[in-house]
């Protein structure tokens, strides 16, 4: 098994070292014990008696001979234990850690994870999903239905590490035409008794640019694989997943803040990041953006969808076609907006609907925590009951005829 090779391979480095620094000491100490013995000889003619080994090499003798035995019964086992047992054991240990991170400010947190997962410090889930589990959306083969939200790996610097750690599809962005900072810091707040986060980050990104480059390596990486591999999967596996590998890559677009245009802004990442994507996201719903929101009446909604659905479709694509556009929106909505948003979506034939984005209320107990009076978007579990709720009415008003993905409040 590929980890069993690399921990037998660690060991050994391991061992190795230890015995090179080992044979110093001991060539260390003959080179002493020459000296000594010459100087005692020349200063008298009687013989010499046998130096005393000094305690403190008997006990580092000792140490190391016990630490090597460790290491040796340490690596045996390990190597008789199946992959699926010692992935469990890697996801179990992450909660040592965790401890840590809350300690750190938010934002440095999620740098430091981000950073983790894009280096591969991160475990690899290694045992595979249950048959029940795969489906089959829009003609691409999802792995499970749990995926990583759009916010977390804004500039797909850690798309790989993400998905190793077993989520279906990830979600990157959302990403702008031109790189802006987002708004100024603190801008993540942490609520932990409720399970939740307030953020006002504002669509901090580096731009499409320098995302467009990143997944375009990350793409070329994979073909080269592909195109490289002696093995010959069955048609099963080749199926499974999508443009990033084992799982399925969505990307979420996003306006810049001094934009006047915001149909121009999506339009433009659709030029430039939907060849590298499996399916796209038109992000109209989040609330640290000025304006953003208003975008989701009807007629703005028509307009913007009508010019990125143009877009995409004038692209050449292969036998897969075009990646599906999705409208991600917010849980804020009245029962007249969701059924504006419902008729669109249904008119200009929308391959799917993010319910939700984060929310600007703060729902029963998220009120009286001091920190729900800092201004941003409400994540995590006090959101799910919401999001759900909005789930299943725009179930409802598109009569089961779109796909829905249901955004806010997963855990556990």
């Amino acid at each position: 098994m590929a980890i069993q090779a690399r921990n037998a391979i660690s060991c050994c480095r391991f061992l190795s070292m230890l015995l090179r620094s080992n044979s110093k000491f001991i060539r260390l100490s003959a080179a002493s014990y020459s000296s000594t013995t010459a100087a005692a000889s020349s200063s008298s003619s009687t013989p010499a008696a046998a130096p005393k080994i000094p305690q403190s090499s008997k006990k580092g003798r000792l140490l190391t001979g016990a630490t090597l035995g460790l290491i040796i019964a340490g690596g045996a086992y390990v190597s008789t234990v199946d992959e699926a047992t010692f992935c469990g054991w890697l996801f179990s240990a992450t909660k040592l850690v965790n401890p840590f991170f809350a300690l750190l400010d938010p934002e440095v947190a999620h740098r430091l994870g981000v950073s983790a997962a894009s280096r591969g410090w991160v475990p690899r889930e290694k045992r595979p999903d249950h048959g029940i589990l795969q489906l089959e959306v829009w003609g691409r083969k999802f792995s499970n239905p749990i995926g990583l939200a759009a916010g977390f790996d804004k500039n797909a610097e850690a798309v790989e590490g993400l998905l190793g750690l077993g989520f279906g599809f990830v979600e990157v962005g959302s990403v702008t035409p031109v790189p802006q900072e987002g708004n100024p810091k603190p801008r993540i707040f942490r609520l932990p008794k409720e399970g939740a986060t307030i953020n006002r980050c504002g669509f901090n990104s580096e731009g499409i640019v320098v995302v467009a480059k990143r997944l375009g390596a990350q793409h070329g990486k994979r073909k080269l694989q592909e195109t490289s591999s002696t093995s010959s999967p069955s048609s099963e596996e080749v199926k499974l997943g999508g443009k990033a590998g084992p799982g399925i890559l969505g990307v979420n677009l996003g306006k810049n803040k001094t934009s006047e245009d915001a149909a121009a802004d999506y339009v433009q990442g659709v030029h430039t990041l939907s060849q590298y994507a499996d399916y796209l996201v038109i992000n109209i719903s989040s609330p640290n953006t000025p304006g953003l929101r208003q975008l989701q009446g009807r007629k703005q909604l028509k307009d913007i969808v009508k010019k990125v659905q143009a877009a995409r479709d004038e692209m050449q694509w292969g036998e897969e076609g075009p990646p599906p556009l999705l409208v991600k929106i917010a849980p804020d909505l009245s029962r007249q907006d969701l059924e504006d948003i419902a008729a669109v979506a249904l008119a200009l034939h929308v391959d799917g609907l993010i319910i939700s984005n984060t929310t600007v209320s703060r729902p029963g107990p998220v009120s009286l925590n001091p920190v729900a009076q800092e201004a941003g978007g409400l994540s995590g579990q006090p959101l799910f009951h919401l999001s759900t709720s909005i789930l299943q009415e725009m179930y409802i008003l598109t009569r089961g005829k779109i796909t829905l993905i249901g955004c806010g409040g997963v855990s556990r």
